[in-house]
């Protein structure tokens, strides 16, 4: 079995760049990190750094050495910027006073912080809509940000308008925060075009498909996800397919211990009580009556109870949707959110049962995704509203060419069409199922709720049909 990484392995690479102002070289870093990482793996952990502008390189060949990159604050919702040491810095969010107090904490070597184990009265005493993790003043204000321009619109609505770039950036986002090296571009390749990047790591694409594949069970079962074991088994099988040493743990709770890697919690061991707790977050989360603060609490309980052998923090990344998607409120995509700032918060809660950190990252992450999508929507035209009103019809008739194995011709989607909308559209569907075909690639076929295996058994089919129409003209 791969060694499973430290949480927290970009803060520390960073951590020990910071003690070299000059700079520091391959050879001295992986000296240092070489019990908890590969050289090859902090190549990729370094060019990912570089690349992301954390960290700058001078030198050439053997004598390239790794420094800080000065940074620029932004306006507005800043990223903080603190001192390290001389020419070195970290990037992380504005925090409170609490939340200070936490990273004080868990910044500390692991040595000096308190072994703990699972305190099952931290759920059990969380009463919904009695208590509560964000002020109300906190609500008020990412209830503000977050709510549709558009006013009252079907459920998932703002989700679909963005979903080609929402797709893109938190499948990016939310796998960065693993430590996933893929940049946004390679990841939109990946997801468009179906193009791995050359010399990364399978598992990172894996990764990444598995993000896009659990977003759009989200976006595109919006009446039929909440939060219930049904949809928590789906996203966590979606989100681990092909990434767990054995493969029959994937969309199941835990049956056996697991250790956490960086920090001195110790999850709960008894599959009995795994299996209690857990519904009883999804019982408590489903009573609340906010939907951001029932966001929140998934971030907060589900990475904390460790229900599945491994991939919870992205499960609770992804549920922390279900509610923003539900209520058509701008969803939450975890762009630019420092991994430091982040892994540190969780550990607040992993460590002390104390969400302040986690709550700063997290209001900071939404206020920037609602600035990122609220400029993007301003630029995407207006929804058809035939698409709109025949969605599921459309997917249909895709579906149904493709598992047929039939052309793609207007005779064969008028037959399959004419069945499932009525004459006076009939001739609208006909011309966007013809244009969504034309445009059905490996990146987008579980749009249709197509596998894999049935589009590349249509594709020849349809190339054949290109190419014969090319010998006629």
């Amino acid at each position: 079995m791969p060694k499973k990484l430290p949480e927290d392995l970009h803060a520390r690479i960073e951590a020990e760049i910071a003690q070299h102002p000059d700079g520091v070289g391959i050879d001295d870093l992986h000296t240092v990190l070489a019990d908890i990482v590969s050289r090859r793996t902090l190549q990729r952990r370094l060019a990912n750094l570089v690349g992301h502008q954390r960290i700058q390189v001078k030198g050439e060949g053997k004598a390239i050495r790794y420094l800080f990159a000065p940074v620029l604050v932004r306006g507005g919702n800043s990223v903080q910027i603190n001192t390290v040491s001389a020419g070195s810095f970290e990037i992380y969010v504005p925090t409170s006073p609490e939340g200070a107090e936490i990273k004080a904490y868990v910044s500390q070597p692991i040595q000096g912080r308190k072994p703990v184990g699972y305190d099952r009265n931290f759920l059990a005493a969380y009463r919904p809509n009695a208590s509560s993790y964000l002020s109300p003043e906190i609500r008020d204000h990412l209830h503000n940000i977050g709510r549709s321009p558009d006013g009252e619109r079907p459920a998932g609505t703002y989700a679909r308008d963005i979903l080609g770039r929402l797709l893109i950036d938190l499948s990016w986002a939310s796998s960065q925060l693993e430590g996933n090296t893929y940049t946004r571009l390679d990841t939109q390749n990946l997801i468009e075009r179906g193009q791995a990047a050359a010399g990364k790591d399978r598992r990172e694409a894996q990764m990444i498909l598995n993000h896009k594949a659990a977003i759009e069970l989200l976006v595109n079962e919006t009446e039929d996800i909440g939060f219930n074991t049904f949809t928590f088994h789906n996203l966590h099988a979606l989100l681990s397919e092909n990434l767990l040493a054995d493969p029959s743990e994937s969309g199941r709770l835990r049956s056996r211990i697991v250790e956490v890697s960086g920090t001195v919690f110790h999850p709960l061991g008894i599959p009995q009580q795994i299996d209690a707790y857990f519904r009883m977050i999804l019982e408590k989360a489903g009573a609340i009556e906010d939907p951001f603060e029932q966001a929140f609490f998934i971030m907060v309980h589900i990475p904390y109870l460790q229900p599945f052998v491994d991939v919870n923090k992205r499960v609770s990344r992804l549920g922390a949707n279900i509610p923003l998607i539900r209520h058509n409120l701008c969803p939450l995509s975890f762009i630019d959110v420092p991994e430091r700032a982040y892994v540190e918060g969780t550990l607040g809660v992993y460590e002390m049962k104390q969400v302040d950190l986690l709550r700063d990252v997290f209001v900071w992450a939404y206020e920037r995704s609602c600035q990122r999508y609220m400029a993007i929507r301003e630029t995407v035209a207006e929804p058809d509203p035939v698409r709109l009103r025949y969605r599921e019809a459309l997917i249909a008739v895709v579906a149904e060419i493709v598992r047929g194995q039939q052309p793609s011709g207007e005779a064969a989607v008028r037959a399959v069409a004419a069945a499932l909308v009525p004459s006076e559209d009939l001739d609208k569907i006909i011309e966007l199922a013809l244009d969504d075909l034309r445009n059905l690639h490996e990146g987008n076929v579980t749009r249709y709720r197509l596998r894999l295996s049935e589009y590349r058994t249509w594709q020849p089919l349809q190339q054949a049909e290109k190419s014969e129409g090319g010998k006629n003209n």
